[in-house]
């Protein structure tokens, strides 16, 4: 299963099961718009203050992967969730009433990343017949623990991302679970659905490493990952032995418009034309010229909720049959920026490909 350095590849792939993405109201009215599971117009979700509001939603999407999987919190093993903000606040008060074995990761925006690697590995290890993935994140949340209160209004370089409302949970099983909840499905006579032809499989991961080159602007958050994500690709590419041709889609995290430069540079120099394979779904979830988001979006939700309303209904349907997807996380803190600290970027490769026709069949 080792390959390379930094990389495993699943003899027995795990099987994304279903997902959920939640987000806010500015997400809902960007491109993916219609693809979301839900849209929350009230940015409170109802709760008093932007963190509990986070949790909400963390929970609440949490709640419908599993319900469109036809799935009880007491058949998953472990859940792996992520949020932004200190002591992972927003993922320890969301998840509680799951009652779920938890690990709390931080990855910044690249915790999906994470979350899904660790997932797909301690499934395939045998560790646990079924897990979950979450992250989220909120702009109000994020802008005040990074940056400046909402009331201030400073004004934005273009460099700058806007911090995406939104979370996205995975269910993720062996593959003897997953069939045996798909006979259980089909008992009880319900509808075919994405809980009983599975959306994806996850058949490879590259652990990312710390890449910094010394990037300390905090409103440039695409320069200081960019480093990251090249190195993850190329890693993934020397690991697994193959090449950009080999991917349908190479999907970072939340690069932006700036980021995407940079890495397409670094790509180049290395002999490797990503041009026509990358999407960055922080370019996809929103429209820059009517949303004013300047670079794009970021945050852990980001990722997470793309992967899930975007990216996994094409791998399932088929159009792509393999992607690269690597979330991209900046590093930032406050403490160690205000220290005069550069910001260190990390990213994390996933490689998930479409079920084959031979294994829908069986079960």
């Amino acid at each position: 299963m080792r390959r390379g350095r930094a990389s495993l590849e699943f003899e027995r792939p795990p099987v994304i099961e279903s997902s959920a993405s939640v987000v806010g109201q500015k997400e809902g009215e960007g491109p993916l718009g219609k693809a979301f599971d839900r849209v929350e117009r009230d940015p409170m979700l109802g709760k008093k203050t932007w963190e509990e509001a986070e949790s909400a939603m963390q929970e609440e999407a949490c709640r419908l992967a599993l319900e469109k999987g036809g799935i009880r919190p007491e058949e998953v093993r472990y859940l792996f969730a992520g949020d932004l903000l200190g002591q992972l606040i927003a993922t320890s008060f969301g998840v509680a009433d799951l009652e779920i074995p938890l690990f709390g990761l931080y990855g910044a925006c690249s915790t999906i990343g994470e979350a899904l690697s660790l997932s797909a590995m301690t499934v395939a290890a045998g560790y646990g017949e079924r897990v979950l993935a979450v992250a989220s994140s909120h702009f109000a949340t994020a802008e005040k623990q990074f940056r400046f209160p909402l009331a201030y209004g400073n004004q934005r370089p273009y460099s700058a991302t806007w911090t995406v409302t939104g979370s996205g949970a995975f269910a993720v099983s062996d593959r003897e679970t997953f069939l045996e909840k798909r006979r259980e499905t089909r008992k009880m006579g319900a509808d075919r659905s994405a809980a009983e032809e599975g959306l994806a499989v996850i058949t490879g991961v590259t652990v990312g490493k710390i890449a910094d080159i010394g990037a300390k602007d905090s409103m440039n958050m695409g320069a200081a990952m960019a480093p990251a994500a090249y190195s993850t690709i190329s890693r993934n590419f020397m690991d697994f032995q193959v090449d950009e041709s080999h991917y349908d889609r190479i999907i970072t995290g939340d690069l932006g418009e700036v980021g995407r430069t940079v890495l397409l540079d670094f790509m180049a120099a290395g002999g490797h034309d990503l041009s026509k394979v990358h999407m960055d779904c922080g370019m996809e979830i929103y429209d820059s010229s009517s949303q004013d988001t300047h670079a794009g979006g970021s945050g852990c939700g980001c990722s997470a909720v793309t992967l899930s309303a975007c990216i996994l209904e094409k791998v399932r349907s088929g159009e792509w049959k393999r992607v690269l997807f690597v979330p991209t996380g900046a590093l930032l803190s406050p403490v160690s920026f205000n220290e005069g600290q550069s910001i260190p970027g990390i990213a994390h490769g996933v490689v998930i490909e479409h079920r084959s026709g031979k294994e829908s069949q069986e079960g």
